[in-house]
């Protein structure tokens, strides 16, 4: 858990600090020259594509964002609290303490819906992937500012899927508190402190004090520490009263989730909290890249998303869980932001949502489907794609893994209409959600209601619910064998017959696909 092939990836993970003149640098920084890295916005966040902003209105935020008391950040949130309670926004929280900080300096927030009554409580972590570096991350803040700062988020956000208040669209997790955490830190969710390297003089404009001989930034990596004080600062809202704590999030904030899971129902339970934790990993279920580069990583560009996630962990300050951390020596806690190496360290009930043709996962490796030609390896490396992500989740309890080609499922809007063998993820999220609760009641959880649905079928897209496939030059809706042939792949020569794969694929898929 949004390399212009492993570049976009790294801003999927469904995507660093400076301390003086912090409200400056969102216009300052945005004229700065780019570096010549190029970095896709997939931002793939899901949250970016699919929760809605609503006023952006910002009377006295600049005040807000630079440090002004809690009362005053919070005063125009509880003015307001009433008449959120009569729609379906989710309203902006700051964090009351200041010092916890988005990657420019202002601080860090939260969205919530509450729920009155509710003691469940649905916390969603945004995807972005990350920056790893002063290039990375300069071409970041120039190009996708709202992953590094809060100056410009809207006063509201609307969720959809799973973060949705309507029943229709979230049946069984809309009479919920829902919070979601916009992703500012670029660190998938690790950092734990300030610019490791302050700047010697005040920056005015591009000018930038730096030790050029270093990998230091000016910015601030704080996402762990963000999770943390987002729940400190809903204890006034009733979250130690909770009897359950959802810990959710897409692509980078899937793998945030994974991270800091462990460290979430700790602080719950220092605080008296009885409430089960437990996650939700929404495409942040990825393996290492397959392809050769070198191992020194010199040119920002060439890195492999695991040497970013090793240069990164430097910078960061990150953490990983201690269990997992404890398995490897040091200096491969990076094997940690991996979740089939993870998992097995995981106390807390974790639920693994994974299309098994993850489109980031693909780029990584320079595939773009329905936007370039393709070569029989790729195709080859896509078909094995599905095998390898198969075999990674066959040890883990509850997985929803369609035989897809796409990126990010639980806040689509259309995200209830996806299957498995028949159960739709909703219903899968609801039938664990029941075996849990046995279980913690010490009772036999009923049968009949599966949790753990993989895909049998080998194909990519052998599922019919899957999402469509879109050509990228001609925004037609293309089936799978058509977007090979489009491709330039020669259907014959790959020993694949269009008619009778076609009746194959339908076949497979009536046969419980």
């Amino acid at each position: 858990m949004k390399i212009l092939g492993p570049f976009v990836f790294l801003l999927l993970l469904g995507g660093l600090w400076c301390q003086n003149n912090r409200n400056a640098k969102a216009t300052g920084k945005s004229t700065k020259k780019s570096s010549g890295i190029q970095q896709g916005d997939a931002g793939q966040s899901a949250s970016a594509a699919d929760v809605t902003s609503g006023s952006t209105g910002r009377t006295g935020s600049t005040s807000r964002n630079t440090g002004g008391s809690a009362e005053s950040r919070q005063e125009g949130a509880a003015g307001t609290r009433g008449a959120g309670q009569q729609t379906d926004d989710m309203r902006l929280h700051y964090l009351t303490n200041t010092q916890v900080t988005c990657n420019d300096g202002t601080v860090a927030g939260f969205y919530l819906k509450e729920f009155r009554g509710s003691r469940r409580w649905l916390l969603f972590l945004e995807g972005g992937w990350c920056c790893y570096s002063r290039e990375t991350c300069d071409y970041r803040y120039q190009n996708i500012p709202r992953l590094m700062s809060s100056s410009g988020w809207p006063e509201t956000k609307r969720g959809s899927g799973i973060l949705s208040s309507k029943a229709e669209d979230n049946p069984h997790w809309h009479n919920t508190n829902i919070v979601f955490i916009p992703y500012c830190s670029s660190d998938v969710w690790s950092g734990t402190g300030p610019a490791p390297t302050p700047p010697s003089r005040p920056r005015q404009g591009r000018d930038k004090v730096r030790d050029r001989n270093t990998n230091a930034t000016e910015y601030n990596f704080m996402g762990s520490l963000i999770i943390r004080e987002v729940i400190k600062d809903l204890i006034p809202k009733g979250i130690k009263q909770a009897k359950v704590v959802m810990l959710s999030g897409s692509s980078a904030g899937g793998t945030g989730v994974l991270l800091n899971i462990e460290r979430v129902a700790s602080q719950l339970q220092q605080l008296g909290a009885e409430a089960q934790v437990r996650g939700l990993v929404d495409s942040g279920w990825f393996l290492e890249s397959k392809q050769q580069r070198s191992p020194n990583c010199p040119e920002t560009v060439s890195c492999s998303p695991e040497d970013a996630i090793k240069i990164g962990l430097r910078l960061w300050n990150g953490v990983v869980p201690d269990r997992c951390r404890q398995l490897f020596k040091r200096g491969e806690e990076w094997k940690c932001f991996f979740g089939h190496r993870l998992y097995s360290t995981l106390t807390s009930p974790v639920f693994i949502v994974q299309w098994l043709f993850d489109e980031e996962q693909l780029r990584v490796e320079n595939i773009y489907i329905g936007g370039q030609s393709m070569s029989e390896e790729q195709w080859q490396y896509i078909q094995n794609l599905g095998l390898e992500l198969k075999n990674s989740l066959r040890d883990v309890t509850a997985v929803f893994a369609p035989s897809c080609l796409s990126h990010t499922l639980i806040t689509k809007s259309n995200w209830t209409s996806f299957q498995v063998r028949g159960t739709s993820l909703p219903r899968a999220l609801q039938c664990w959600d029941r075996s849990l609760e046995a279980i913690r009641n010490n009772r036999t959880p009923a049968k009949g209601c599966p949790f753990h649905l993989v895909d049998s079928c080998q194909w990519p897209q052998c599922n019919p619910t899957c999402p469509a496939l879109v050509d990228k030059t001609t925004q037609q809706e293309l089936t799978l064998l058509q977007m090979l042939v489009a491709m330039g792949l020669d259907l014959q020569r790959l020993g694949l017959d269009p008619q009778g794969d076609a009746d194959s694929l339908v076949s497979m898929v009536r046969n419980g696909g």
